[in-house]
């Protein structure tokens, strides 16, 4: 029974934080990366952050390098998005999605078709 569970979304101001939370169960989360996604109206979707969970290796899109900070707690099986420095473009719902790691995987894996369990979303809204 694989579950993905996100929260932490919410309503803030310019310039300020989030954390958002990606709890898995269901499969082996040591042998997947998660990649952070989100989609805003208008906007293509964007691949905001990833993690390698069993080494974790990490990558942060352009838009967002230096303001979130993606981590992983292994024990809970639960990835992290610490949003800093919030503005009103990171407004949009944010999705986690877990992609099995084969050996020949590149990482990260950009292609959202490709990714295998998908949380519902959580919604972000910063207003300025």
């Amino acid at each position: 029974d694989v579950q993905v569970v996100e929260s932490g979304g919410g309503l803030v101001q310019a310039g300020g934080s989030l954390r958002l939370s990606c709890a898995a169960s269901g499969f082996t989360f040591d042998d997947y990366a998660t990649g952070w996604f989100r989609r805003a109206p208008g906007k293509e979707d964007e691949g905001v952050s990833y993690i390698n969970n069993k080494d974790g290796t990490t990558y942060y899109a352009d838009s967002v390098k230096g303001r979130f900070t993606i981590s992983s707690d292994n024990a809970e099986n639960t990835v992290y998005l610490q949003l800093n420095s919030l503005k009103p473009e990171d407004t949009a719902v944010y999705y986690c999605a877990f992609v099995k790691v084969r050996p020949r995987s590149t990482f990260p894996t950009y292609n959202i078709y490709e990714y295998d369990f998908w949380g519902q979303g959580t919604q972000v809204t910063v207003s300025s």
